[in-house]
């Protein structure tokens, strides 16, 4: 089937058969592999991309249904070669360890703080449960979502949209 969607702010099309997964879809059609994929069950979060501003498991999401969607993958939350507010938090708190889950949690955050940038820790905690990470523990990750809040907030005001 051939769909088309917005992919980090550039239109594509591509071919796919009906019941490829938006993940796959991402990583072997589109080549974004920053999009990992784990449990294949929606459980582990280490998939989640932003799709028309919410936070989705793309493991669980047919590419077919996101025809006409904005859709957004770790590889578009950095301008360029630079990191995102977000990104540099992480980078600042030491939130990572191998990298896998990361960009589940960033892309999970990233929704997060777009909607609601003065979340609180236990509003961090809440939303982020759902990403399992299996190195790190999970203070450095909260610290630093909680850090980049204020970013966030300053896209807001400057969108008229605090």
């Amino acid at each position: 089937m051939d769909i088309s969607f917005t992919l980090n702010g550039s239109k594509v099309e591509v071919d796919v058969p009906a019941r490829v997964t938006l993940a796959d879809c991402l990583r072997h059609h589109l080549h974004k592999t920053g999009t990992h994929v784990a449990c294949e069950h929606g459980v582990c979060g280490a998939c989640t991309v932003i799709v028309n501003g919410d936070a989705v498991r793309a493991c669980l999401m047919l590419a077919v249904q996101a025809e006409d969607a904005e859709i957004i993958t770790i590889e578009g939350l950095a301008k360029g070669d630079e990191l995102s507010a977000l990104q540099a938090s992480f980078h600042k708190h030491h939130a990572l360890q191998c990298g896998f889950c990361t960009p589940g949690f960033l892309t999970t955050a990233h929704a997060l703080l777009s909607e609601e940038p003065d979340a609180s820790r236990e509003r961090i905690r809440e939303v982020l449960s759902g990403n399992l990470c299996r190195c790190t523990g999970y203070v450095q990750i909260i610290d630093a979502v909680h850090d980049a809040r204020s970013a966030y907030a300053d896209v807001r005001r400057k969108e008229g949209r605090s």
